[in-house]
């Protein structure tokens, strides 16, 4: 399965962005109110700067304490992305994400984001195309 069919499973394509001055306490906010686990940090709102996940707030409350809800996303964003393209395979973006134990990536397309997807995004479809699979194993046992 490729990178695009999973995206076209999502319910909204559009990726939440925040420009990376934002104070973390507001990206704190902007996650619980969207009900999501990261955001694309991005001055333009095109090209990612940077990712900003639950986890790397928990992590700087926990060295820094609550001083750090001041400091803005890039302070503590992911600088290093690790991305994707609508075209390729959902096994080598699973790999990737295990290898790197990250839970969600960034999709381009000519340098600008296009989408994101998660880990839970990625093992869905995984899963999904196994019971066609098998679906379509078991037909052919049964002779369908």
């Amino acid at each position: 399965m490729l990178v695009s069919q999973i995206l076209k499973t999502k319910p909204d394509g559009k990726v939440v962005t925040a420009k990376p001055g934002l104070a973390i306490s507001e990206a704190a906010a902007m996650l619980a109110e969207k009900r999501i686990g990261t955001l694309v940090i991005s001055a333009d709102g095109k090209t990612p700067d940077g990712i900003l996940s639950e986890r790397d707030i928990v992590r700087e409350l926990g060295r820094s304490g609550a001083g750090c809800l001041q400091q803005a996303a890039e302070s503590i964003m992911t600088r290093k992305l690790v991305t994707c393209s609508r075209d390729d395979r959902s096994d080598a973006v699973l790999q990737q994400m295990t290898d790197g134990r990250f839970r969600h990536m960034p999709v381009l397309e000519d340098g600008e984001l296009v989408g994101l997807i998660s880990l839970g995004d990625v093992v869905k479809a995984q899963l999904q195309e196994l019971s066609m699979e098998k679906q379509a194993l078991e037909g052919m046992i049964m002779g369908h």
